[in-house]
């Protein structure tokens, strides 16, 4: 059974069940949907970039973008249309960042991993000299 909440998109209070918004904004996605589905079916607009659809549609970028990340859009069709990267804004074609991006994050990541290699090392080195034991014996040989 679903919960009593407030739309997130128009604020009306509705059933969560299935959908997390309400019938209305979900009926207003699905339009938006067909019409931007409709423009680039056709084999003239297949070579149309994002601002021409959103121009020739009424759509926002930023719900053609959803579109295309739920799956419901495939740009394999589509050369021209690219969506923003999460992080620096570039235009990109698959997944949530750029190349450029995730081998900054990868790097930043591997940074850390030695910096944190290394403290290890120190700390492992600075126990080890406390823990040797040295005699006078061991001096006069």
């Amino acid at each position: 059974m679903g919960s009593l909440e407030n739309c997130p998109r128009c604020g009306r209070l509705f059933v969560k069940g299935i959908r997390s918004i309400c019938q209305t904004c979900h009926q207003d996605i699905e339009k938006k949907f067909q019409l931007v589905y409709t423009f680039i079916r056709k084999r003239e607009n297949r070579e149309a970039t994002m601002m021409e659809v959103v121009e020739a549609t009424g759509v926002s970028e930023a719900d053609i973008t959803r579109f295309i990340k739920e799956g419901r859009l495939h740009l394999s069709q589509l050369p021209n249309i690219t969506y923003p990267c999460e992080l620096c804004g570039k235009g990109i074609r698959s997944g949530r960042i750029c190349e450029g991006c995730h081998h900054g994050i990868q790097d930043d990541l591997e940074a850390q991993e030695r910096e944190k290699e290394r403290e290890k090392k120190a700390e492992d080195e600075r126990q080890n000299r406390y823990r040797t034991y040295h005699s006078l014996q061991d001096r006069l040989k």
